[in-house]
């Protein structure tokens, strides 16, 4: 039996690759800090005899006895809300815990990926967004202690596979969602739907017209699984193509939860990209991925997890 070891397990991205690797036979080995992630996310598979959790900060040495297949690196704060608030947690995430976790695949020989992000692009010159875009990043802002940690995870991580042969695979996730998205995750989604069921009027940053392209988390775990297996090491994008506004996302959701909220518009946070779409060519081509949930119904998937989460909170 193939073991893999997930950090960032209890998140929401973790907790669903955990699922992943568990129903394809994998031996799953968990590890998260819970500075973001929630024991709730992996609950269900606690009492499962091929899941194993370790409460760890990977940022301090990672030691996993036996053998090791796999590493799958999404230890992370992920939105803006969480980052600002802990810049150096995130940076030191993807700096120390990426370099520690490529030395324990190195000792392993394991496979390890890495969880990058389409903000290694920035707020983009580049429309739709190419692996090969280098991006448009403002290293002091606000949103750079995110994006840069990023950038030198992956910088580190082909420094590691270029000169110590280590097998390594790196996805830039565009945005996703469905359930186990934390009510007070500070993105769009979960911010809309939230407000939404509670009957409050629905926040856009903005006048809203700036865009972004919405995958449903099946499918991003599906693009995940075939990545590792792959033979690709360069990075590739893994994200649904159908852009649309924040405007219009908010709108979609009113009409799906039926609400009487309104918009109001606030302030455009500092280095808000203004678009995002990814061009997954690559992920076509090479993976045979692309997505196969439409926004409707898996807006609709996600709403009916909020309508249970919301209304037990409030």
């Amino acid at each position: 039996m193939k073991r893999v070891l997930i950090t960032g397990a209890a998140g929401f991205l973790g907790s669903h690759l955990s699922d992943k690797f568990i129903s394809e036979g994998y031996d799953v080995i968990g590890m998260d800090n819970l500075l973001t992630g929630s024991m709730d996310n992996i609950a269900h598979l606690m009492p499962h005899q091929h899941f194993n959790f370790y409460h760890h900060d990977v940022t301090k040495y990672v030691h996993i006895p036996g053998e090791l297949d796999y590493v799958l690196h999404f230890a992370s704060p992920a939105s803006p809300i969480d980052y600002l608030k802990m810049p150096i947690q995130t940076l030191k995430v993807g700096s120390l815990g990426t370099h520690n976790l490529l030395g324990l695949s190195k000792a392993k020989n394991a496979r390890m990926l890495i969880a990058s992000t389409s903000e290694v692009y920035g707020d983009p010159l580049v429309h739709p967004q190419t692996e090969e875009y280098w991006g448009n990043v403002n290293p002091i802002g606000p949103r750079g202690v995110y994006d840069e940690a990023k950038r030198f995870m992956e910088a580190m991580t082909m420094a590691y596979h270029t000169f110590h042969n280590v097998e390594t695979r790196i996805v830039r996730i565009f945005n996703t969602y469905g359930p186990r998205m934390r009510v007070n995750d500070g993105r769009a989604l979960p911010a809309f739907f939230s407000q939404a069921i509670r009957g409050d009027d629905i926040t856009v940053f903005g006048d809203g017209t700036q865009t972004r392209s919405f995958c449903y988390v099946s499918d991003l775990v599906d693009g995940i699984y075939k990545l590792l297996l792959s033979e690709y090491t360069l990075p590739v994008n893994i994200g649904n193509p159908n852009e649309i506004t924040i405007k219009a996302a908010a709108e979609e959701v009113i009409r799906l939860t039926n609400t009487s909220s309104k918009i109001i518009h606030t302030e455009l946070p500092k280095d808000d990209p203004k678009v995002r779409q990814p061009d997954i060519t690559k992920a076509k081509k090479i993976l045979d991925w692309s997505p196969k949930v439409d926004r409707k119904d898996g807006f609709a998937l996600t709403y009916d997890y909020f309508k249970g989460v919301v209304s037990c909170n409030n």
